[in-house]
């Protein structure tokens, strides 16, 4: 239960129910007993580290977004969304800021400048001068993603070693024995991007495993940079029968690069990745995927943050989840095409 409850239920304003148990704003007695009493009715207990931040310098936390330049994937979003909802349940207002290249000082001004309590970082690299620089400073901050030493810092993550290794495993089974793996865009990856290697190290783990051919391939984030990977794919790689992918927002540009090639998904070519689950619901076929739990991230990593902020010295939490793979229409059993 929260405040949002109480306040529809007393038929008065969020605000107004933070002014009635904090006291720092005067609230008729009458207003006061009507809030009471739906709290006695609920058995309500205000959460102490959410109050601690609530009241706090700024009642506002920072959230490190990818470039402005670079549109977000619909994982982002998601993540993005389940933030500012989490922080909004916790009467928490969120101040983006992207980072990376001419937005470093963008960055800079929000976790200096005194305009946040405390701050979520996404896309993490395995060494990020951000993580460094908010240790340096002490300013409270959570990961959504981790460094490649990760035990001084608290972070959610998607266990994507696992996952892709997890898909090279699912189409081994359906007989496929050449499969590559899409990255994301080859940029990123050499700027240590956190999924992208990790992702790299299950694909090569599981291919030895399974002795299967792999190839490794980075893509930008886009349908067309999808369809040409596919195409040049295809042409270098003849007996390609499978991808795992981490890159969404390229797959649909596969599947179009697929069917100008005549071959048909799952009948002929199969795809399996890791991706935001209403996403690879909605592609035709729907996509074979670990559904990635942006709402449970984001809500965590805003948890941990409000713990941190109430209570510096509160130990480092780490949670990194590994979905189970929603078998959908992308996969099927391997037809040899050389």
């Amino acid at each position: 239960m929260n405040i949002g409850e109480i306040a529809r239920r007393a038929g008065v304003s969020r605000s107004t129910v933070s002014y009635a148990l904090t006291g720092k704003r005067p609230v008729s007695e009458e207003t006061k007993r009507r809030i009471q009493a739906v709290i006695d009715e609920l058995g309500y207990r205000p959460n102490a580290s959410a109050r601690a931040l609530k009241e706090g310098r700024t009642r506002t936390i920072g959230l490190v977004i990818p470039p402005a330049s670079q549109r977000l994937t619909d994982m982002q979003l998601g993540f993005v969304a389940s933030v500012v909802d989490a922080a909004a349940r916790a009467d928490l207002d969120v101040l983006l800021s992207p980072s990376g290249g001419e937005h470093d000082r963008s960055f800079e001004r929000v976790v200096t400048g005194r305009r946040v309590d405390g701050v979520i970082l996404m896309e993490i690299r395995l060494e990020d001068d951000r993580v460094a620089r908010l240790q340096q400073l002490g300013l409270p901050f959570v990961g959504i993603g981790r460094t490649r030493h990760p035990e001084d810092m608290s972070w959610v993550d998607v266990d994507y070693e696992t996952l892709i290794a997890k898909c090279v495993h699912h189409l081994a089974d359906l007989g496929h024995r050449q499969l590559a793996l899409v990255n994301r865009s080859a940029e990123l990856v050499a700027a240590g991007y956190g999924p992208g290697h990790r992702a790299q190290s299950g694909f090569d783990r599981a291919i030895a495993e399974r002795g299967l051919r792999g190839v490794r391939v980075c893509c930008a984030d886009d349908a067309q940079a999808g369809q040409s990977c596919l195409e040049q794919l295809l042409t270098e790689h003849p007996g390609l029968t499978a991808i795992a992918t981490i890159n969404e927002a390229a797959v649909s540009g596969m599947y179009r690069g697929l069917a100008e090639a005549g071959l048909s998904v799952p009948g002929d070519f199969s795809i399996a990745g890791v991706a935001a689950r209403h996403w690879a619901e909605n592609l035709h076929p729907p996509l074979t995927a670990a559904d990635v739990p942006a709402d449970e991230l984001g809500a965590r990593a805003v948890e941990l943050l409000i713990q941190r902020v109430a209570d510096p010295g509160t130990p480092q939490h780490h949670l990194l989840v590994a979905p189970p793979i929603s078998l959908r229409g992308s996969t099927g059993p391997a037809r040899p095409r050389d």
